[in-house]
């Protein structure tokens, strides 16, 4: 990936369930950004805090922007490694970049990104914990 983010990927592995296929076999489009989730909860859990630790403190990240490239089909019962970095934009914005490689051949099923912005209860925008700007410096 170009431009790196700033954050120490962490990697996940997900095995393919049929159920996230299509009537070709091949893994559907939208179950790229449900793996992305849980790499971007995965990354934040890796500095012990949590997505459910940020809404306690009244902060929620909706995603603003989403993009997903496919790159090779993934197929049901691929082993499949979900890596997650994540970048600063400014005070309360925050983007996440994967990749998503299988893992018998190394072959990148798709790059994607999301970026996020910090809300409070009310909806407005608001400054990210310490924590998370610490995370993706």
């Amino acid at each position: 990936m170009t431009d790196t983010p700033s954050s120490p990927p962490c990697a996940i592995n997900v095995r393919v369930r049929y159920a996230e296929t299509d009537k070709m076999g091949v893994v559907y489009h939208a179950n790229y950004f449900v793996w992305f989730e849980v790499g971007r909860c995965e990354l934040i859990r890796a500095i012990g805090k949590s997505y459910r630790d940020l809404e306690n403190e009244g902060i929620g990240l909706p995603v603003i922007e989403a993009h997903c490239e496919y790159k090779s089909p993934a197929r049901y019962d691929d082993e499949l490694q979900v890596k997650t970095w994540g970048k600063l934009l400014s005070p309360v914005r925050v983007e996440f970049r994967y990749e998503v490689t299988r893992l018998s051949d190394g072959a990148v099923n798709a790059i994607g990104r999301t970026e996020h912005a910090a809300i409070d209860e009310r909806g407005r925008p608001c400054r990210l914990p310490d924590y998370i700007g610490g995370l993706l410096k």
